[in-house]
Formats: structure tokens, sequence, C-alpha cells
């Protein structure tokens, strides 16, 4: 009797499970990409956020600083207020629901207890099924922390005592790192790719919205000022080469084979990918499937 009452309960989990999966993907899933500054999603998931929006779901990307130090002539509010224009039409540009911008200050970001609660209710009330963010380890400490900050909000948003002005969420959303470089302590790991291909352009399209800082800024931290064009249309394929280049890597590619067809795997030039955090909800395959949509067929 004892077996078979536990044959019953692992059934019933797995049917809850079942519904729950099925009751997700009938509707639009909220993905919420948070940068810590206004155009670092661009440039981490641009495309997989086109990629969303364009099959009807809906996307925010969340800046934790203003922007306000990312400059070499300019600075403070009037920055700021540039960055912020900046960032919506971006946003205009992939398609995407929102794009806010804290206002906490650039190159002064901490993993504060404040900015753990607004990172925590922005989550809450985004509702989000999906969150990326950066890993905390990068060579900027803005990215590093806001790295943190979302992994110190991973459970708290759905503990009620918590931030108790905002509801809890009833279900812990997928927690996803952003790509990146670094190897110490630990490289990145692809787990999810998406091919972009057919919104490299949209990509494209946000990154060129950022006029302060793919224009001015970094060209000029580069000691590359000098080359950035004067004419638009010139400018924009400067950018091109810049910063729209194959990207895949073995282990990238590896991920591919995983999610797509071995043959428009093979095809694929530009890819944005992503790791799983290990806080947060674990997902299985079939609900990674769900929860990217435009991911190829099993």
């Amino acid at each position: 009797m004892r077996g078979s009452g536990l044959f019953l309960l692992t059934g019933i989990l797995l049917l809850v499970m079942a519904v729950s999966v099925q009751a997700q993907s009938a509707r639009p899933l909220r993905i919420l990409c948070i940068g810590a500054h206004p155009d670092d999603c661009d440039v981490k998931m641009g495309g997989t956020a086109a990629l969303f929006a364009a099959m009807g779901h809906q996307v925010k990307f969340l800046s934790v600083t203003n922007g306000d130090a990312g400059h070499y002539a300019q600075g403070g509010g009037v920055l700021a207020k540039r960055r912020r224009a900046e960032a919506e039409e971006a946003a205009r540009r992939l398609g995407i629901a929102e794009y806010e911008v804290l206002d906490n200050h650039d190159a002064e970001l901490v993993p504060s207890l404040e900015v753990r609660k607004q990172i925590i209710r922005k989550i809450r009330e985004w509702q989000a099924d999906l969150v990326f963010a950066p890993r905390p380890n990068d060579y900027h400490p803005d990215h590093r922390y806001t790295g943190q900050l979302v992994q110190d909000a991973a459970y708290l948003v759905m503990v009620p005592n918590v931030v108790p002005d905002t509801p809890p969420l009833a279900h812990n959303p997928v927690f996803l790192y952003l790509s990146d470089r670094f190897k110490k302590p630990s490289p990145f790991s692809p787990d999810i790719a998406v091919i972009i291909d057919s919104v490299i352009e949209r990509k494209l399209d946000a990154l060129d919205a950022h006029v302060s800082q793919f224009y001015e800024w970094l060209p000029w931290i580069d000691g590359r000022l000098a080359e950035v064009p004067a004419d638009s249309a010139a400018r924009r394929e400067w950018l091109r080469a810049q910063w729209i280049r194959p990207n895949i890597t073995q282990e990238v590619r590896l991920a591919l084979m995983r999610w797509y067809d071995p043959e428009v795997a093979a095809r694929a030039q530009y890819v944005e990918a992503f790791e799983i955090c290990e806080y947060g909800h674990q997902p299985t395959e079939d609900e990674i499937r769900l929860l990217f949509p435009m991911l190829g067929k099993p």
C-alpha cells in the first residue's frame, strides 16, 4: 500500500509539472535582462530579445546604473539623460516593451541592501519567467556587482517578508548568465545558444542608437576615436566591423548542435549564448524549449 501511495504521489507531481509547463507556454513569456549600463543588454542579448519580441513575448531591459560616467567630455545629469534617451530608442528599434534605467551612479555601484531591494522589486513587478544578468566576475565592478545583486535576489524574490511592499513571485524564474570571455575562477559555459542571423541587423540598429557609447566613449578609451566616420551610413558600417562578427567557439557550436538541427547549426554565423545559473528554477530540456521557443525542434 505504501509503495502504491508513493507511486500515486509521484504521478500527481509529474502531472502538476506538466500542467504548469503547458500553461506557461499558452501565454506570452515575460523576459527581463538586467545590465549594469544602458547598453549592456543590447550587446549581450539584443538579437535574442528581438526574436522574443517578434514572437509576441514581453521583453524588458533594465540598467542598474544611469551611465553618467561613461564619456570623456560629458558627465552627470546631462549624460544620464542622453543615455536614457538612447536606451529608449534602442528599445524601439528592437521592438521590446521597455528599457528602464535606474538612477544609481555609474562606476559607483555596490551590492548594497538598498540596491538588492530595487532588483527584487523589478523582478517581481515584471513577473519574470526568465532573468538574464552578467556573471559576477568581470573587468568592470558595475558588471560584477550587478551579477552579485541578481544572484542575491534569485531566492528572495519568493520570500514574502523580504521587500513586503511588492508581492512575492509564486514561482522562481530561471536565471541565466550573459556570455563573457573571462576564465577565472571559472569560464562561461554555454548551456543554451540562440541563432540570431535573422535579426542581426536589428541588433546592429540597437547598438547604433547608443551614439554616446559606440561612436564616442568606447572608441575614445580605445584610442580610436579618429577612426569613426562622420557620415551616418559609413559610421554604421564601421560599427558592424567592430561589433558584429561571427562568434561561434567550439563550445558554442556544441550547444547549437544540442538545440538545433545539425544542418541549421552548421550554417549559423551569429549566436548569443547563455549559462543557466545554479540559483533559481532549474529547467528541464522540455521547459527550456518552451522558454526559448526560437530554438529548433527536438
